[in-house]
């Protein structure tokens, strides 16, 4: 039995089904309005891929494009690394929390390490002329150049929390004035 009880004219279910089969379950639904994905992983670098893995998923949910979702993939892998391998010291009893918040407008990624923490202020500056050749200290700097804010924060129950955020930049907005 097909019942409407609205003015408006009626949707048959065959026109439904072919909106669920194109959009819906093709993946090119429109992103929810608010979507938490979380992981927790342990100190160990070959997973660091699995994270990669739902940084790429979760910029693809809010319609980043593919140098955008390169960058963010690129500044989550530096920043579980760095959990990984500067604040857990790569104890395998020790946790990297990461959370993927998809909003309307950006995407915000929290990753939580279980160790020190550190003084971002103190962190030596890898362009400086004595720093080039050393190896290592890229990563924050990297971390800030593909995300639009970056922080860092002690969590109460100890470690440190890196926030990144990157705005999604619709070709219909008009650019952010300086």
């Amino acid at each position: 039995m097909n019942m409407n009880t609205s003015n408006s004219p009626s949707v048959d279910d065959s026109e439904l089904n072919s909106f669920w089969r194109q959009v819906v379950l093709s993946g090119n639904a429109p992103a929810p309005m608010n979507e938490t994905i979380e992981l927790s992983i342990d100190s160990k670098l070959e997973l660091v891929e699995t994270v990669e893995s739902l940084a790429k998923s979760a910029s693809a949910k809010l319609g980043f494009d593919e140098a955008d979702a390169g960058w963010i993939e690129l500044a989550v892998r530096e920043a579980v690394v760095n959990a990984i391998k500067h604040g857990n010291q790569y104890l395998a009893d020790k946790q990297v929390n990461v959370q993927f918040l998809v909003g309307p407008d950006a995407l915000i990624i929290y990753v939580r390490d279980r160790g020190a923490g550190f003084d971002a202020t103190c962190l030596l500056d890898p362009l400086e002329p004595e720093n080039l050749l050393k190896p290592t200290g890229r990563g924050i700097l990297w971390m800030r150049a593909f995300m639009d804010e970056v922080e860092y924060s002690a969590h109460p129950d100890g470690g440190c929390v890196v926030r990144m955020k990157k705005y999604q930049r619709s070709s219909t907005k008009p650019p952010a004035e300086m």
